[in-house]
């Protein structure tokens, strides 16, 4: 019985949980990333670009 149960734990699939983030809430996480220095100006204009682009 053990043994079936340790069976289901072999499985390769990725469960992921489903994130509903908006563009306005990345846009401001970005901005907090610049701020805090974890972003160079040029990183944040690029990652900003291509968050707006990918919504248009």
């Amino acid at each position: 019985m053990a043994l079936a149960l340790l069976a289901g734990c072999a499985s390769n699939d990725v469960v992921r949980a489903r994130v509903d983030v908006t563009v306005g809430q990345q846009l401001i996480d970005l901005k907090k990333a610049r701020d805090a220095g974890a972003l160079t100006a040029d990183e944040y204009d690029r990652q900003r670009k291509r968050l707006i682009d990918s919504v248009r």
